[in-house]
């Protein structure tokens, strides 16, 4: 075999690779159907899995305390109800850090 030939098979063979490797992503298969009081208590934040790529379905995917994450069904109306119950404890501190911060800058009048 010659020096093209060798040349050859080996450029093929590294296109052939990297076209079969596939990316998998971090993709819920099914949901969990509902959840206990004192473990939506442990929901700390949320994230949104659309289906493109290979995602094959639409969910929210909350982080638990402990970083376990449990899939759920976008649609439920529990689901939309801790969402908002999260974003609310976000805000709320949020603006607790803020007049925190403000009032640590005030000079000391004493």
């Amino acid at each position: 075999m010659g020096f093209n030939t060798l040349f050859f098979l080996l450029i093929t063979s590294c296109v052939c690779l990297a076209l079969a490797q596939v990316a998998y992503d971090d993709c819920c298969l099914k949901y969990v159907t509902k959840m206990s009081h004192g473990a939506k208590k442990h929901a700390v934040d949320y994230r949104e899995q659309v289906t493109d790529g290979g995602c094959n379905i639409p969910a929210t995917i909350f982080k638990m305390r402990r970083g376990r994450e449990v899939c759920t069904n976008p649609r439920e109306m529990w689901v939309i109800e801790l969402k908002e119950r999260i974003d609310f404890k976000k805000a709320t501190k949020e603006r607790r850090e803020s007049i925190r911060k403000a009032s640590s800058r005030r000079p000391y009048k004493g």
